[in-house]
């Protein structure tokens, strides 16, 4: 039997969740994860390794690398077939402090905590 799926905590919800091409019709729905979308927010726009990836969701590095890697073949199956991107759903928790989330620097800082922790020197120092 195998083990049950871990929440995986995102920091960040996206500003959109739809996204397609703007001409012709579409070849169909591609939809994302919201695990999923944080693993691309971490990885790729803010420069997080997996490992870091994977401390600030809470889960394993291996888990962080599929999780990114499914995500990576998601975009580009919406990119190269013209579908439709939708962000949404998942097994995630949303951290209680994500509207002054620091991003990948508690995780850097090796504080022991992560970002949103509200125990960091981010969040000690009221945000310096």
């Amino acid at each position: 039997m195998p083990r049950p799926k871990k929440c995986r905590r995102i920091c960040a919800l996206p500003r959109s969740s739809s996204f397609g091409p703007l001409e012709g019709e579409t070849a169909g729905v591609v939809e994302l994860a919201l695990e999923e979308y944080e693993a691309i927010r971490l990885i790729d726009l803010l420069g997080c390794t997996q490992a870091e990836c994977a401390a600030q969701m809470e889960v394993a590095r291996s888990t962080a690398q599929a999780v990114y890697d499914a995500a990576r073949t998601k975009l580009a199956q919406a990119l190269v077939e013209g579908r439709r991107l939708v962000i949404a759903g998942g097994d995630y928790a949303l951290c209680p402090h994500a509207a002054g989330c620091a991003g990948r620097d508690c995780v850097r800082r090796g504080c022991g905590r992560r970002c949103g922790c509200g125990g960091c020197s981010q969040h000690k120092n009221g945000g310096k």
